[in-house]
């Protein structure tokens, strides 16, 4: 095998691992737009229970029934659905820069391999 057809060889290896790595990337970015979601729905519930007294009836979808609920025990748990939310963020944010930088330094190597690639095509 020559040395064209090694570095030919690397080069779709390293092509097919970027292209990976953007479909993850995609991925993660799906993920954190939908968990953005979540948090502005959930910030809104909250705001929502300022307005309400204390003995204002409260009501939980679960399946196709709605439960009625305490207001402290809906508010702790819509704030613990934010706490959760905002945790999840850090990680999928995380996990993004994480992806950032390993697709860069794949493009970066498949730069090179192109180098490599086009100054052996020329010799021959």
């Amino acid at each position: 095998m020559s040395s064209l057809q090694v570095i030919e060889a690397k080069l779709e290896a390293e092509s097919r691992a970027f292209q990976q790595l953007q479909k993850e990337l995609t991925q993660v970015v799906e993920n954190r737009q939908r968990l953005e979601s979540q948090q502005q729905e959930n910030e809104i519930v909250n705001k929502e229970f300022q307005h309400l007294d204390d003995d204002s009836n409260i009501y939980k979808l679960i399946g196709p029934v709605l439960v009625k609920q305490d207001k402290t025990e809906a508010e702790t748990n819509v704030k613990n659905r934010l706490n959760l939310i905002a945790s999840e963020i850090k990680r999928v944010e995380s996990q993004l820069t994480d992806l950032t930088q390993k697709s860069e330094k794949k493009k970066q190597e498949i730069a090179k391999l192109q180098m490599e690639y086009q100054q052996l095509a020329t010799k021959k």
